[in-house]
């Protein structure tokens, strides 16, 4: 009697697979697949991280799964929604096992792991097959061949850049709140590995959607130098939110090491206490003179580095341009600068409505202010000089619980509710 050919599937072609229930609705796609190593026999596959609405991740155990094929992952029922954890005798294919350094046990070669298959044995799934790339010498060349997993020695020994090239390539177009995510799900050694490998721009990005633990640890983990490159790439509340953090003696030294005028900014934000303006704020809003012209506000508000919250509205000053800059006049609201043309003046279109707030002002006036004009970002002012201003965005950083961006959907709702009983 014969028997049916075993199921092997490799896990670059099943990344990115939707998963689908029982009645055929989707409920995800497949992110990484989850082993254990065993002291003796195959590795086991005990099941799927699957990323579902919302980029959030959760486990599929494979006992759950009835079909692997034709480009699709079939579940028996409902799949449980809460976050997936990483525990530390699990590892994870994509993100842990790839480019792993490997020696061929019958002849020696060196080799790295450049995909690896799961097979259903009964019951089991196992990580039976490695595609790998050997290099045979100078003369030889490389070549790329499959083995079994058990004909390798070295596929459980962590290496700590193992995987980093692999987890690039899958955060390469992600937004930084989702690279953060993909950061939040790695151990501590590999997170910093791949914070190392962005560059300063795009670290600087992802550490401001980070907790402050994974943040400070990462930031701690730079050389002196490029930690303050990166605290000078950052917006200046966010990098001073992330100073005050850190050990004194820390924080010190990395402020000398910053460039002069971002350090200044830091500095002046951190003497502020967090639950004010003047410590929620930011010291670079979207700042012009009354005589710049539309085209130069709309050109001001499509700047990269400016954020969404930031964008939406632009300060009006007296020179200097730079907070504290010279007399606060008002506000020029974008969505009425595009009705008007490119060459008039923004100091004849300027709101002088918009209440502002002084620095030690409270999170709840802030909070009130923006709500009742409908903004996206409010202006601080001392003494009639702009020193900066407000995003919502900063205010609900503040406003959720410390450990939200740590926390999944129910948590943070929980927390939430808590604060309003």
């Amino acid at each position: 009697m014969s028997h049916p050919a075993p199921t092997r599937v490799f896990s670059a072609r099943l990344a990115g697979t939707p998963v689908f229930d029982p009645i055929g609705d989707r409920v995800g796609s497949v992110y990484d697949i989850v082993v254990l190593f065993r002291h003796k026999g195959d590795p086991l596959a005990v099941g799927l991280v699957v990323e579902v609405v919302g980029r959030r991740r959760v486990f599929l155990p494979l006992t759950r799964v009835t079909s692997i094929a034709n480009g699709q992952v079939i579940t028996t029922g409902l799949v449980n929604i809460r976050r997936f954890q990483q525990r530390p005798a699990e590892t994870l294919v994509l993100g842990q096992l790839l480019e792993r350094h490997v020696v061929i046990t019958e002849s020696g070669e060196k080799a790295t792991v450049i995909d690896a298959a799961i097979e259903q044995r009964g019951r089991e799934w196992r990580l039976t097959t490695l595609f790998v790339r050997t290099q045979r010498g100078s003369r030889q060349g490389q070549r790329s061949i499959i083995v079994a997993a058990c004909e390798v020695t070295g596929l459980h020994v962590h290496v700590e850049s193992q995987g980093t090239r692999a987890i690039m390539a899958q955060i390469g177009t992600l937004k930084p709140a989702d690279v953060a995510d993909v950061l939040r799900d790695l151990p501590s050694e590999r997170m910093q590995d791949v914070a190392n490998s962005l560059t300063d721009e795009r670290l600087a990005d992802v550490l401001e959607e980070l907790g402050d633990d994974d943040r400070v640890g990462i930031l701690s983990s730079l050389d002196v130098d490029r930690a303050a490159d990166v605290l000078d790439a950052m917006q200046p509340d966010d990098a001073a939110d992330l100073v005050a953090e850190l050990p004194t003696e820390q924080a010190a030294v990395l402020l000398d090491k910053m460039e002069p005028d971002e350090a200044e900014d830091v500095r002046r934000l951190l003497s502020y206490d967090e639950r004010t303006a003047g410590g929620l704020m930011t010291t670079e809003p979207i700042i012009l003179p009354p005589d710049a012209t539309i085209a130069q506000a709309l050109a001001s508000a499509s700047r990269a580095d400016i954020p969404p919250a930031l964008a939406a509205i632009a300060f009006v000053c007296r020179p200097p341009t730079e907070t504290p800059t010279g007399r606060y006049i008002g506000v020029v609201h974008l969505q009425r600068a595009l009705r008007e043309p490119p060459s008039l003046m923004i100091g004849s279109i300027v709101d002088n409505d918009v209440e502002a707030v002084e620095p030690s002002d409270g999170i709840g006036k802030v909070t009130r202010l923006l709500a009742t004009y409908n903004l996206t970002a409010i202006p601080v002012v001392d003494e009639g000089l702009l020193v900066g201003a407000v995003s919502v965005d900063d205010v609900l950083d503040h406003l959720l619980p410390e450990d939200w961006r740590d926390a999944d959907d129910d948590e943070t709702d929980e927390a939430v509710e808590a604060q309003h009983v």
